[in-house]
C-alpha cells in the first residue's frame, strides 16, 4: 500500500541545481472522472489531494521540469498546486482523452526547454497512489544503466505508467491524439523496453468503490 497519511514527501531542495543533462515529468492530471461522478483528484489522500500528493512525489523526484497538464476542473485543481515547483498547461481538448494531454504536455515541454537538455521524460497520472519519489527515480536509473529508449513500470501482467520516454520517442508522444495512452507506444516498441517491477502499480483509484477500498486499506494506519 501507498505510504500512510502522515509521511511527509521531502520537497526541499527542489529547486537546485539540477544535473546535465535532465529527465522531465508530465504529470497528467486533465481528465473529467467520469467514472468517480466528481472530481477525484481533488479527494483526500490523508492530508492532501491526489493531485497534491503526485506532485509532491513529483518534486520530491529528481525529475526537472515539472509540467502539470490539467483540463476538466482546472481552476478548481490549480489552487492545489500553486505553492509546488510545477508549471500548468491546459489541455483545452481534454475531453478528447489521455492521448490529446500527452501532446498538449510534450508540445509545453518543447517550449519550456528551448536549450533541448533534456533527454527523457517520465509520464505520470494522478490516481496511483502507491507512486512515490522512489519509484520515479528508479525509471531513472534504469534508464542511465540501459541502452533501451522505453522503461516502463510493470504490474497486474502489464506494462504501464509511471513510464520513461527517451527523447528520440517526443516526437511520436507529441502526436498522439484522442484516447489512445502510452501503453501504445510501449507496445508498438516492445523491443526497446525495459521493465522495472512495480506490483503496487496495479492500484489506482477510478471508482468511489476504488477509492472505499482506498480508505479502508488506510485506516489502521490513522488510529
Amino acid at each position: 500500500m501507498a505510504m500512510g497519511t502522515d509521511n511527509a514527501i521531502d520537497v526541499t531542495g527542489a529547486g537546485g541545481e539540477q544535473s546535465r543533462p535532465s529527465t522531465a515529468i508530465i504529470l497528467l492530471a486533465a481528465g473529467a472522472s467520469t467514472r468517480m461522478g466528481r472530481p477525484k483528484l481533488l479527494l483526500r489522500y490523508g492530508s492532501r489531494s491526489f493531485l497534491r500528493y503526485a506532485a509532491e512525489v513529483a518534486a520530491a523526484s529528481i525529475c526537472r521540469p515539472i509540467l502539470v497538464v490539467l483540463g476538466a476542473y482546472a481552476n478548481q485543481l490549480q489552487s492545489e498546486i500553486d505553492d509546488l515547483p510545477v508549471r500548468s498547461v491546459i489541455n483545452e481538448r481534454w475531453a478528447d482523452g489521455m492521448g490529446s494531454s500527452i501532446h498538449v504536455g510534450v508540445g509545453a515541454l518543447k517550449t519550456y526547454d528551448r536549450t533541448d537538455n533534456t533527454e527523457a521524460l517520465v509520464l505520470m497520472l494522478c490516481d496511483h497512489p502507491s507512486v512515490t519519489a522512489a519509484v520515479i527515480n528508479d525509471l531513472v536509473t534504469a534508464y542511465h544503466s540501459n541502452d533501451k529508449g522505453i522503461i516502463a513500470s510493470e504490474y497486474g501482467g502489464t506494462l504501464g505508467v509511471p513510464a520513461l520516454f527517451g527523447s528520440e520517442y517526443f516526437a511520436e508522444l507529441a502526436r498522439m491524439s484522442g484516447a489512445a495512452g502510452a501503453k501504445q507506444i510501449i507496445a508498438t516498441h516492445a523491443s526497446d523496453v525495459v521493465r522495472v517491477p512495480f506490483p503496487k502499480g496495479i492500484t489506482d483509484i477510478d471508482t468511489p468503490e476504488d477509492y472505499r477500498q482506498l480508505q479502508r486499506a488506510m485506516l489502521p494506519q490513522t488510529l
